[in-house]
């Protein structure tokens, strides 16, 4: 499975950006995915987790009610809707792929990555 992230950027606070992950190798809908950051100084943490139906979601509190992860199996590609971001949101963005059905919070869980892409939210 190859995992291609892009979107990142500037944005101000409250502002949006769209994060997609285009992914190929694989059938789409073999494999659960998610959304990780990292911060700089700190360690890789969870934001969103998405079934490999695309019908189960999972988020961490952090974000809940401000980002939606979506996966339209048709396009082979995952999103991450991030609205009213803060300043906190700063950090790079990575994908990742499990082929399995569920939803996982541990980074331990996944075997493929995308590249990051940078994520910065000014004050």
């Amino acid at each position: 499975v190859q995992l291609q992230a892009s979107g990142g950027g500037l944005v101000q606070a409250g502002g949006s950006l769209r994060l997609s992950c285009a992914a190929s190798g694989r059938p789409f809908g073999s494999y659960a995915m998610g959304w990780f950051r990292q911060a700089p100084g700190k360690e890789r943490e969870f934001v969103a987790a998405i079934n490999s139906s695309g019908r189960g979601t999972d988020y961490a509190d952090s974000v809940k009610g401000r980002f939606t992860i979506s996966r339209p199996n048709a396009a082979n590609t995952m999103y991450l809707q991030m609205n009213s971001l803060k300043p906190e949101d700063t950090a790079v963005y990575y994908c990742a792929a499990e082929v399995n059905y569920g939803l996982y919070r541990s980074p331990g869980h996944y075997d493929y990555w995308g590249r990051g892409t940078l994520v910065t939210v000014s004050s």
